[in-house]
């Protein structure tokens, strides 16, 4: 199970016992905010896309959009996100839990400016009812190696 391989993940760092699993569905940004009592902006989605170099991850705030002239700029690639069947297969977590924990080798990690603006973000751990709260550096540290910083989101007006 996906979950059961973020928290032996986590293992290392010693945060496993911070990984939280709900009763309610965490799915969604606005399902995970209300599972957290968060707001929305503070849920670190994670979005999977193909590329010519692959697959990579983007991690982005809650309320961030994709801005899809940004994104060609950065991957010099038109956002392509995987289709539902993909993801699993090729990232290593199901829709609803994917996260930049503990992926599938070959899978390349973005976090996005968005996120700079909190102290603290809650990543999905794998499954579609899991969490873990991180400050930046944190997440920054336990993603998969190397992270990489880019600007490919926009907030909203």
């Amino acid at each position: 199970m996906s979950i059961e391989k973020v928290k032996a993940y986590f293992k290392q760092f010693g945060m496993e016992e911070r990984v939280r699993e709900f009763t309610v569905s965490s799915a969604t940004v606005e399902l995970a905010a209300a599972a957290l009592g968060c707001d929305p902006a503070h849920i670190a989605k994670t979005m999977s896309f193909m590329t010519p170099d692959g697959v990579i991850l983007v991690v982005a705030a809650g309320d961030a959009r994709i801005d899809n002239h940004k994104f060609k700029e950065t991957f010099h690639t038109k956002a392509k996100m995987l289709a539902y069947e993909e993801v699993e297969p090729l990232v290593g977590h199901p829709v609803g839990g994917v996260c930049p924990f503990a992926v599938n080798d070959g899978v390349s990690v973005c976090l996005d400016e968005s996120l700079r603006r909190f102290e603290t973000v809650f990543p999905a751990c794998g499954s579609a009812n899991s969490a873990i709260g991180l400050t930046i550096p944190e997440l920054e540290k336990c993603a998969k190696q190397p992270v990489r910083w880019v600007d490919v989101c926009k907030l909203p007006a």
